[in-house]
């Protein structure tokens, strides 16, 4: 019996009645190792200090035992999980949502820096039970009265490491100490460094304490590698997957039994022999369409995770992961599918940009990379068709029977003088039938690989192909010059340099300054350039034309525990270690006044009035926090 067979049902943790009823939904039955050991303690009322790598569903791990003991009824704010990220704030608020689909009047929101003020404000006077903020716009909210505490019940701190290498470690003392005595507090944390213990000590009364120590592998006989698909593409990829993949059988995984029905149609009006199976199929019926698998009548199985456990078909030499799973155990299940006896397979990850982090974790747990895959082109395609095309065609005309074919095609020569060639290409057409043979090449590509979509915080070697970690740890430090660098997926994005407070003497590395940046001020990654780190201080290109509102975010915007106080960068002394800081009235950007000539544009670099919105394009004037 395997470790995940031992664990107890989700039924026997005690969980509300609406939690159990969504998770049966979702087709889950048991919990991971963390959840196991989590939820009875929250569920008891006990604070819980917790070491577990993302990935292995610790979200579920709180989310479940604190939804269960949320007060019916009760609009005011019972519950806060404060995240180091806007995605990973999102993330978690969507997966209360799912978890709590079945409880009535439920609200869960999100907060964070660069979404409108007013629109928050709004939605905590009608009330949310949940609140899930990144540190600085949550104490942000606490100071001007907006989001009352009173009535906390529980507090989460979700990867708090991530939280104090992000410098937000002190935003999150305060926050705690705004918080009932009497609430409830649940801390995570992949590592734990002296002062996330030192915290934990502080405000944490008797906690219990859990570590889960990952012990994922996956079979070196499995090839593992995904494709970065948005949601819109991710059917176009799946198709053109199963042009040009050679496979036998193929097991898809989706996330719940809506979308394997879904699936199962589309692919099924493709001409793809497959079918649907997850929780809603009776027993009987699932066996049956496993044997066809089985025997070689289906070709395509569109699975949940529920009822793939134990499934060992050995034609099986493909699993594809169509919608990312939620912990890093179910994707290391999945493909287990295949690759079985050593036999060889090949598992295959769709994954979107903002999902990039779970992808990160996956290889983190099964302590192997996941290489990137390119998306066959139309013309790639098209050979492929060709090349199937002669095949089917060689396979006939080495097979008997043919001799009355023959005496048919004699027959036109004669009667119509018809061209051989032109009857071949005739016959070749009518087997094709109304089906084009080729894709059409004038419709352009959908972008299953945008290269300049670095989802979320995955800022990977900019500046000629130096990675960050190495530009934060030379020996040698330069000054860094005036002149701003042409972005190179926006050349012609004007860009300008400013100074920030936060240097190498303070362990900066430039993907922090990026990611406060962008996560603060609500900046795309692709529109913040070149960075140079210098002993006090350090240069960042933002595009020209920034807006007074959007520098006030980033200047009280955090790294390190310094506010960044952000400037244009001007001349540089000789022999100076230190670029000054211009005079406060020669500074281009004040509360009042914006300079003459900047002028904003939008992602697509047409100009426009306006700083960033929140829809993470240029425009608008809105005031944002840090």
């Amino acid at each position: 019996m395997s470790d995940t067979e031992q664990l107890p049902l989700f039924s026997e943790l005690g969980l509300a009645a609406p939690v159990l009823k969504a998770l049966q939904d979702v087709g889950y039955e048991r919990p991971s190792p963390i959840q196991a050991a989590a939820i009875p303690h929250l569920m008891a009322g006990h604070d819980l200090l917790g070491q577990a790598q993302t990935g292995t569903g610790k979200t579920a791990a709180f989310a479940l035992p604190l939804l269960s003991r949320l007060e019916a009824g009760n609009r005011n704010t019972q519950v806060l999980v404060l995240a180091p990220t806007r995605e990973l704030a999102l993330q978690v608020a969507e997966a209360c949502q799912r978890y709590a689909k079945h409880m009535p009047d439920f609200h869960v929101l999100p907060i964070y820096g660069g979404s409108s003020y007013e629109t928050q404000t709004r939605a905590l006077r009608r009330g949310a039970q949940v609140v899930v903020g990144t540190p600085g716009r949550v104490m942000d909210l606490i100071r001007r009265k907006n989001l009352d505490l009173s009535g906390l019940k529980a507090l989460v701190l979700d990867e708090a490491d991530e939280m104090l290498r992000m410098g937000f470690i002190d935003d999150v003392d305060w926050i705690m100490e705004q918080c009932p005595a009497t609430r409830q507090v649940a801390l995570f944390s992949a590592t734990m460094p002296d002062q996330i213990r030192r915290v934990a000590q502080k405000h944490l009364k008797q906690p219990k304490e859990i570590k889960i120590i990952t012990k994922t592998s996956t079979a070196p006989t499995i090839r593992q590698r995904y494709w970065q698909v948005t949601g819109l593409h991710k059917l176009d990829a799946m198709t053109r997957l199963l042009e040009v993949e050679p496979y036998e059988a193929v097991l898809v995984f989706v996330r719940t039994k809506n979308a394997a029905e879904e699936l199962a149609g589309k692919l099924a009006a493709r001409g793809h022999a497959c079918e649907a199976l997850h929780g809603d199929i009776p027993q009987k019926l699932r066996e049956r369409t496993v044997d066809k698998l089985r025997q070689g009548q289906l070709d395509i199985l569109i699975a949940t995770d529920v009822v793939a456990r134990g499934l060992d078909v050995e034609r099986i030499t493909h699993v594809v992961n169509y919608d990312i799973p939620y912990d890093t155990e179910s994707y290391v299940h999945r493909i287990g599918r295949t690759g079985r006896a050593g036999r060889k397979g090949e598992a295959i990850l769709f994954v979107a940009p903002r999902e990039r982090r779970m992808l990160r974790a996956i290889e983190h747990a099964t302590r192997q990379a996941i290489e990137p895959m390119k998306m066959p082109s139309t013309e790639d395609i098209n050979q492929h068709r060709m090349t199937k095309f002669k095949e089917r065609i060689r396979e006939t005309m080495m097979g008997e029977e043919l001799e009355i074919y023959h005496n048919l095609v004699n027959e036109l020569i004669e009667e119509d003088s018809a061209d051989p060639l032109e009857l071949a290409a005739a016959l070749a057409k009518l087997v094709q039938g109304d089906q084009p043979l080729l894709l059409d090449d004038s419709i352009p590509e959908p972008q299953f690989n945008p290269s300049n979509d670095r989802g979320g915080r995955d800022f990977e070697r900019r500046d000629g192909g130096r990675d960050f970690a190495d530009r934060g740890d030379r020996p040698a430090r330069r000054m860094p010059s005036l002149e701003p660098r042409p972005l190179k997926d926006n050349p012609d994005v004007e860009m300008e340099r400013y100074r920030v407070d936060v240097g190498a003497h303070h362990g900066v590395k430039p993907g922090q300054i990026v990611g406060a940046i962008a996560n603060e001020a609500n900046i795309e990654s692709r529109f913040i350039g070149n960075i140079d780190i210098a002993d006090d201080f350090s240069t960042v290109d933002l595009p020209k034309g920034m807006t007074a509102d959007v520098l006030e975010v980033i200047k009280k915007a955090r790294v390190c525990q310094r506010p960044l106080m952000i400037t244009r960068y001007t001349e540089v002394p000789a022999g100076s270690n230190t670029a000054p800081r211009p005079p406060r009235s020669d500074r281009p950007f004040n509360k009042d006044r914006r300079p003459s000539g900047d002028r904003p544009f939008n992602k697509s670099g047409e100009r426009r009035e306006g700083g960033f919105n929140k829809d993470r394009k240029f425009g608008g004037n809105k005031r944002r926090d840090s």
